[in-house]
């Protein structure tokens, strides 16, 4: 079971960013989307999404996304944005049951056991508006899991939250990957990759310049390709652009 991409072209306007993705990404496994800034990575969730025009195929566990309606294509596949642009005065619980909108509302046991999972119980009543930036990332993953989808998409997910938040959420993503569960997520600290994805993405050029297990995308060579950076691996990688310490 698995989420393809086939000949996927998309972008905005006038401008395409991608021309032919195309990728297999297995359920069960973690899946990292890197490159450097400006190289699409959250277009290309939003094309898979549907929240952008495209052309080509994307296909779920067999199953055409287009060939769905909007609600039932939510209740597929779940979405982390970078961030919200909610101002409305609602509670966290509020935030986090928008996620059972895709089902008719309800789920109180869904919205408990979401909120419960990220660590946000105690911010239920808190406006959302009021919280810190890693706090609003919480919610917002929060009321993803809500959602009760399979196939999970995050974009730069973990990039407000601090060490500790940070490593409890790539605990959660592991345990959903763990139970078959399809997530992809947009990371920009490769290190961050490194440790907590099982396979990676790298884009380049509005196309895929390499994919497979993460230790062989995370390495000297992509990374000088697409980054113009030496990787020095180790334990703990470092990066240095080419010529230094020579």
């Amino acid at each position: 079971m698995s989420l393809e991409l086939h000949g996927l072209r998309a972008g905005h306007r006038d401008h395409q960013v991608f021309d032919g993705v195309d990728l297999r990404l297995e359920r069960g496994r973690i899946t990292a989307l890197l490159g450097p800034n400006g190289v699409g990575k959250s277009t290309l969730l939003k094309a898979i999404l549907g929240l952008l025009p495209s052309q080509g195929r994307i296909t779920l566990d067999g199953q055409e996304l287009g060939a769905l309606s909007p609600p039932e294509r939510a209740r597929r596949v779940a979405y982390v944005p970078q961030r919200s642009l909610l101002n409305a005065p609602l509670s966290v619980r509020e935030v986090v049951a928008l996620g059972r909108f895709v089902h008719g509302g309800g789920g109180r046991k869904q919205v408990d056991q979401a909120m419960e999972r990220v660590s946000i119980t105690a911010l239920a009543e808190r406006p959302f508006t009021q919280l810190s930036g890693g706090e609003r990332q919480r919610v917002l993953l929060a009321r993803a899991l809500a959602v009760g989808a399979t196939t999970l998409l995050l974009d730069e997910a973990t990039s407000a939250l601090d060490l500790g938040h940070a490593l409890a959420i790539h605990r959660v993503l592991r345990e959903l990957a763990d139970q078959g569960h399809l997530v992809v997520s947009v990371l920009h600290d490769l290190a961050e990759a490194q440790r907590h994805a099982d396979d990676a993405v790298l884009l380049h050029e509005g196309r895929v310049h390499a994919f497979g297990p993460v230790s062989g995308i995370v390495a000297p060579e992509p990374i000088l390709q697409v980054y113009g950076v030496q990787m020095h691996p180790g334990q703990a990688p470092s990066w240095s652009l080419p010529g230094e310490g020579e």
